[in-house]
């Protein structure tokens, strides 16, 4: 008779706990829950070699469908998948689940794995010297489809290969590709120095009149003479600020430099200008005859290097004479001004001179124009470089020579397209102009 209650109650506890479980995990349904450590993973199956779906941090919401063992099965961000119990807190009206903080698992989702680390505290100035914008790949790597070291692949990146940085988050850096986007580690882009501290110029009280340039190119020199050494060049209808007038010469200031202009050589108005054309209508003998010989003078030996500037006409000649006046700018990556350039950052602000808007990155510009045969190269093209895609670009300005940014090393320099690296590296030409 014992024995049968003993069985009649064993029955009756088992029904109950049926129907808890059953009620616990209807209600988890309509539950929501807190991410309660710093980095959870979100899984694809509730065990800890499932594979990671998403990264959630502290204080992320997620909702709660139900519970197995020591997991819970929630949705977060659109996606489905398993949290462990330890590392969430479940909210049900005034009731909190309370959480195993004493689960010897638990170190694996507070803090970050240790191959997801690898020395988190090293790290913490190299997450500063990176920057959002674009910036180059300091080795052949993969990108991840979300931040973490298991997760999938989606596609290689080359190195020197340039990228867009849109989102930084501990020791994973978001990229955007031509093509796609995707998650690095942090060390995969390359490092630049920090630019020099700028001293802040003491501005004069003066008064300062803006007036445009008026002939197709001119120098920029450091004292008023034309034997005087040149500072910068300038194309027509660049805004100047002149400062003062000496001597038939305007001291100017323009894109953070200085120097002297023959006066003649500015007006109160803009220009009238033409692609197809290397002239314009002038209206003055004598701002004519002082402007050809400033062109001629643009047109000789560079001073700054062996190479001799080629004899050119057309479209393409203004831009060679504007681009040999940046050779000896420094390079800095992501230039895009004559305080520092990257070779597509000089090529754009080249053009852009010119009436003509490329695409910001060399591989970009390889679609910009139409192709031209090496064969058939003339003054004004862009001419392209690299191993696996397009990593370098330069302006071709004849005999077989390029200016162009070429490195931190050397800066705005003119090298031949037909020798060494560049000889061996050659992938094609556009002309944009």
């Amino acid at each position: 008779m014992k024995s049968k209650k003993n069985i009649k109650g064993i029955i009756i506890l088992a029904i109950l706990c049926m129907v808890s479980v059953l009620f616990i995990n209807i209600s988890l349904a309509s539950n929501t829950a807190t991410v309660s450590v710093e980095t959870a993973r979100l899984r694809e199956t509730a065990d800890t070699s499932g594979k990671v779906l998403d990264l959630l941090s502290m204080n992320d919401k997620v909702e709660v469908l139900e519970k197995t063992g020591d997991w819970y099965k929630v949705r977060a961000k659109g996606i489905t998948g398993y949290l462990r119990n330890d590392l969430i807190t479940v909210e049900e009206g005034n009731l909190v689940e309370e959480t195993n903080t004493n689960n010897s698992e638990a170190e694996e989702n507070v803090n970050i794995t240790n191959e997801e680390v690898n020395d988190k505290e090293q790290n913490v100035e190299d997450t500063e010297e990176i920057e959002k914008g674009m910036q180059k790949i300091a080795k052949d790597t993969k990108l991840k489809i979300v931040p973490a070291i298991n997760a999938t692949d989606i596609v290689e990146v080359k190195k020197d290969e340039e990228v867009n940085v849109i989102e930084i988050i501990n020791d994973w850096v978001c990229v955007e590709t031509q093509n796609t986007k995707g998650w690095i580690r942090k060390e995969n882009i390359q490092k630049e120095e920090p630019a020099k501290e700028v001293v802040a110029e003491v501005v004069e009280e003066v008064t300062i009149k803006k007036l445009y340039v008026n002939t197709e190119s001119i120098f920029v020199r450091e004292e008023p003479s034309r034997t005087s050494n040149k500072v910068t060049s300038l194309v027509i209808n660049t805004l100047v600020d002149v400062v003062s007038e000496e001597n038939g010469w305007s001291k100017v200031k323009v894109n953070g430099k200085e120097g002297y202009i023959l006066s003649t050589l500015l007006s109160t108005r803009r220009q009238e200008t033409s692609r197809s054309s290397t002239t314009r209508t002038q209206t003055n003998t004598q701002t004519s005859n002082t402007a050809n010989t400033e062109i001629a003078q643009v047109a000789s030996k560079n001073e700054e290097t062996q190479a001799v500037a080629p004899a050119v006409i057309g479209a393409g000649a203004t831009v060679v004479t504007t681009a040999r006046g940046y050779i000896g700018s420094r390079y800095v990556y992501g230039g895009t001004t004559p305080s520092g350039f990257d070779c597509s950052g000089f090529t754009s602000y080249v053009f852009r001179l010119h009436g003509v808007n490329l695409n910001r990155t060399a591989a970009g510009q390889y679609s910009n124009g139409v192709a031209v045969s090496k064969a058939n190269l003339q003054p004004g093209d862009l001419v392209m470089f690299g191993k696996s895609g397009i990593s370098h670009v330069g302006i071709y300005i004849g005999g077989g020579n390029m200016v162009h940014a070429a490195n931190s090393a050397n800066g705005v320099r003119i090298d031949n397209i037909n020798s060494g690296y560049y000889a061996n590296q050659y992938v094609g030409a556009r002309r944009v102009i």
